[in-house]
């Protein structure tokens, strides 16, 4: 190989790590291709359009911890609050058990919980405050030592953090189910089922999910932001400035196969045929694609496969422009089954889809200041957790139906109705795991059940020399914050390792 195909590095798979990692190779001076195999940028965070041609977001809805996507622009030369316009959510979300039952959950603590003593008691919101100051201390604890570090086992993470802070994560019952944590602060179940929902942002159990998953209470309360263009736009600025940077972006172009010399990464192969030299590369896509063999034999060997009882949740998703009435919406709106033990039972035990789901609807023209004219048409996207089951399961018309019954019924049940369900377009485990090879449709990679669950996410270094992983099944995690974290940490181990070689 030349010198100059020794240099190039190239990153495969444009969502939000692919692009943040590309982002970061680039201002490190590195010569830098992504390769997309869909038509746009973006990945998980992705859009479907309506039967009009507007385009309704279909993946991730939900943008927090701005701060991790503000220091990726800056160190970039650029600002994000110049690129992007991003608009904060006074609701964070609205939740409902029965058209009686209702909580908002507010940006301000205080809001939320005078709403949750009107709701619940005073006994109630006094725990809510409790658990908001758990939720900080663990974020704090776990933020620079454990999610921003390459890949921690449990000996880095009392190194980092000293015993002091292991101390506090055992005082918190960091190594106990989220559910069971839940209990010392809330004695309503409502509150625990409402609370407990966290575990779910990781496609996991609450009833078997650790509790440091508190945390993202308080990544919630730091801010939630609506992007009045679409979830995509963020996908969308991030590649005007990556091929600003003098970065080129390849989409709709497969990659094929990773090819190996003498045990180190040497070349690309294309679903076209072409061979592109390298010497490094980021796979920023699902690492079951790559233990399955997928990019090639010889590449698979570089991370351990995911066993089906390892997977996280999958989801059946509608997407749609439709007319509501009852509940007004929020741009976030929760509406919760009757028993969820029974639900998660159901997911992660006989891995079925619940017969009284919890429904989750994203209401994508509703925030502050927007507001559909009653009985207008308004952008939905509707989403319950379903099994990892794609590879292996076909998803019949009868069986979708079903589901979409089940799910109205729940919506009816807690006060909103939709009009005219059948324009909504499903999509199915199935059809994720198309869209995403090799994942079975589990749309976070590995579950995060148990506290030892996370220590087993494999890092961005692998035991192929130049080949390196990013995403949402790499550590530190699932989400738009922690897989932008997981591109800009294989970024810097590659740019570590290319110096020390240098050297």
């Amino acid at each position: 190989m030349n010198s100059q195909a020794a240099s190039a590095v190239a990153v495969v798979g444009g969502g939000i790590a692919g692009l943040c990692a590309a982002l970061d190779l680039a201002v490190g001076g590195c010569a830098v291709t992504l390769f997309e195999r869909g038509p746009r940028p973006g990945g998980k965070l992705r859009q479907c359009d309506d039967d009009t041609g507007r385009p309704i977001d279909a993946g991730p809805t939900v943008l927090t911890l701005r701060g991790i996507f503000s220091d990726l622009f800056r160190d970039a030369g650029s600002d994000l609050a110049e690129q992007l316009e991003l608009r904060p959510l006074e609701v964070l979300a609205r939740h409902a058990w029965s058209p009686g039952e209702r909580l908002d959950l507010h940006a301000d603590i205080g809001a939320s919980a005078a709403a949750i003593g009107e709701f619940a008691g005073r006994r109630e919101a006094a725990g809510y405050l409790r658990f908001c100051a758990d939720a900080r201390r663990a974020f704090e604890t776990l933020d620079a030592n454990f999610m921003r570090a390459e890949r921690p086992s449990l000996g880095s993470l009392v190194a980092r953090a000293g015993w002091g802070g292991l101390a506090d994560l055992w005082r918190l019952r960091s190594f106990t189910s989220l559910w069971t944590a839940l209990g010392d602060y809330f004695h309503d179940p409502r509150l625990r089922q409402l609370f407990g929902r966290y575990a779910t942002y990781c496609g996991s159990s609450p009833f078997g999910a650790p509790a440091t998953l508190m945390l993202v209470a308080h990544a919630e309360q730091a801010g939630v932001w609506r992007i009045p263009g679409g979830m995509q736009s963020l996908a969308g600025a991030l590649a005007t400035l990556l091929r600003s940077r003098g970065a080129t972006v390849r989409l709709g172009t497969e990659v094929a196969q990773v090819h190996l010399r003498r045990g180190r990464v040497d070349a690309l192969e294309l679903a076209g045929g072409e061979r592109v030299p390298v010497g490094a590369v980021i796979m920023a896509c699902d690492s079951a694609a790559l233990a399955g063999g997928l990019f090639g034999a010889e590449a698979a060997r570089a991370v351990r496969p995911i066993g089906l009882a390892e997977r996280s949740l999958s989801a059946m998703t509608w997407t749609g422009s439709v007319a509501s009435s009852g509940m007004p919406l929020e741009h976030h709106n929760v509406f919760f089954s009757g028993d969820y033990r029974a639900e998660f039972r159901a997911l992660c035990g006989a891995r079925a889809l619940a017969h009284d789901p919890t429904v989750y609807v994203c209401a994508q023209d509703r925030g502050p200041g927007c507001e559909p004219a009653a009985g207008r048409a308004e952008r939905i996207l509707c989403l319950v957790n379903a099994p990892p089951d794609g590879d292996r399961h076909e998803y019949h018309p009868g069986e979708i139906q079903q589901c979409l019954t089940r799910t109205l019924a729940t919506l009816e049940r807690c006060g909103l109705r939709l009009h005219a369900p059948q324009r909504l377009q499903p999509t199915t485990p199935q059809d994720f795991n198309r869209l995403f090879p090799g994942s079975g449709g589990a749309l976070y990679g590995r579950a995060t059940h148990g506290w030892r669950a996370a220590f087993r996410r494999p890092g961005p270094r692998t035991s192929v020399a130049g080949l390196y992983l990013a995403g949402g099944s790499t550590h530190p995690g699932p989400g738009l914050p922690m897989a932008a974290l997981s591109g800009r940490n294989a970024a810097r181990c590659l740019l570590q390792d290319r110096d020390s070689m240098r050297r």
